[in-house]
């Protein structure tokens, strides 16, 4: 079994997974439940002047029948006393001293800052996370994602975090900016030691119908919101990965946004987090979620002959590269497996309305491309009449066949087959090694 523990700016952690600053961290009972479940560490929901919550906060989007792919939160930060949230670091810290408290704060001028750092290390945290990434109401007040919008701003409040502070500070950045190295690099100039990404994303979740007013809908009107969830991991993976490659984000990263799974986290960790926050799925799910995520990332690592999570850390960042770096010279086409074809033709109406009509069907007229291969490059200005296909083996009737010459390796008949392995990427070989875009302009050939 490998070891799970790391360690990120000095602070070990059982392993690396953490709940992450929202809800589920919002009182002392519910981090050491988060903690007897398993999780390593807890960012505690944020503190600051505490305000007033509405009521009717969260919307979220299903899709196909699963619940909560996309969540949206109007709740601003911590509405309870900073006495009993420091009372409570102070015991969870007692009690599970193998544990991580990380302290999310977020308040405004230089002497506030002094003052609650000064409350938090006094109460026991292991290290601070200044929440510059808040996209909602707290902004409006000249917090949260409006200082990431503000690299000067956000490097000398983080400054200041590491004069009043001797434990490490985290900065946490918003998405809500043109380019994540902004806000990175100003915090890495701040004097942070380690990053935590993303916030969530600035949105609005939907439109109630009936009433004309977006959700959540408070009384007669609703705002934007934070977007978070299974929905913005995409995103969240390619922002840890634009820090995670650049030599100038030189401090350890704690990777935020829409993990669910064991392999959500290891794809993060892969990416170059050293530990993964959760919230969304916490929410939706419990704290128990945590023993599936710690099996299948142990089993995963055993099966990777690895023997400690800290092996796995950036090692998918080499493969992450400029799109003008990638082989133009690299061929796949689609097989599809007879065996297994059930017919639903989805592969069938997929290439043929959203791809290269190379897919062909038998079961009726086809509407495929019948011409001499060409990819596409000769013009296609007539509707063309279907084309009937000999069915042959009467058993066979049901499953599409592949126009391998005019195929484009575009993988999206793969991504609609409902059926497992039916339907595989095969790579092609050619005489000629990897030329990309950026070696032909050099040569002169693009």
């Amino acid at each position: 079994m490998a070891d799970l523990s790391v360690n990120i700016c000095g602070i070990k952690s059982p392993n690396p997974f953490w709940l992450a600053s929202a809800p589920p961290t919002n009182t002392g009972e519910q981090v050491m439940r988060g903690f007897d479940a398993g999780w390593g560490g807890a960012v505690w929901k944020t503190l600051g002047e505490p305000i007033v919550n509405v009521d009717s906060r969260f919307g979220a989007i299903d899709y196909s029948g699963t619940k909560v792919i996309g969540f949206n939160n109007i709740e601003l930060i911590t509405d309870r006393p900073l006495d009993a949230n420091f009372k409570e670091i102070y015991e969870v810290k007692k009690r599970y001293p193998d544990n991580v408290v990380i302290a999310s704060l977020m308040v405004e001028t230089k002497e506030e800052w002094q003052e609650i750092i000064k409350r938090s290390v006094d109460a026991g945290a292991d290290g601070l996370e200044l929440n510059f990434g808040c996209p909602h109401g707290m902004c409006e007040r000249g917090m949260g994602s409006a200082v990431a919008e503000e690299p000067k701003v956000l490097a000398e409040i983080t400054s200041w975090a590491k004069e009043f502070s001797n434990v490490p500070v985290f900065v946490k950045l918003s998405p809500n900016v043109m380019d994540i190295r902004d806000p990175g690099l100003a915090a890495v100039s701040g004097g942070c030691d380690g990053i935590s990404l993303i916030n969530t994303i600035k949105s609005i979740i939907g439109v109630d119908l009936d009433t004309l007013v977006p959700k959540p809908s408070v009384g007669r009107e609703s705002t934007n919101g934070g977007y978070c969830g299974p929905a913005i991991k995409p995103i969240a993976l390619h922002m840890l990965a634009v820090l995670g490659r650049d030599p100038k984000i030189n401090v350890p990263i704690s990777g935020i946004g829409g993990i669910s799974t064991w392999q959500d986290a290891a794809e993060f960790i892969a990416l170059g987090a050293t530990t993964i926050q959760v919230c969304t799925a916490v929410m939706h799910y419990g704290y128990r979620i945590v023993d599936d995520m710690i099996d299948g990332f142990n089993n995963y690592l055993d099966n990777k002959g690895m023997h400690s999570a800290n092996e796995l850390i950036g090692k998918a960042i080499p493969g992450f590269v400029e799109w003008g770096e990638l082989d133009l010279n690299y061929d796949i086409i689609a097989k599809i497996d007879e065996d297994k074809c059930i017919g639903c033709g989805l592969c069938y109406v997929a290439c043929l309305d959203g791809a290269h009509q190379c897919i062909h069907t038998r079961k009726g007229p086809c509407n495929a491309w019948h011409g001499d291969p060409d990819h596409g490059f000769g013009p296609r200005t007539e509707v063309m009449p279907p084309v009937w296909h000999n069915g042959g083996e009467t058993a066979m009737n049901h499953v599409p066949f592949v126009d391998e010459k005019e195929c484009i390796g575009c993988n999206l008949c793969m991504l609609v087959c409902p059926v497992p392995d039916c339907i595989n990427m095969v790579e092609v070989s050619h005489s000629g090694g990897k030329e990309s875009w950026k070696d032909r302009t050099t040569n002169g050939s693009s």
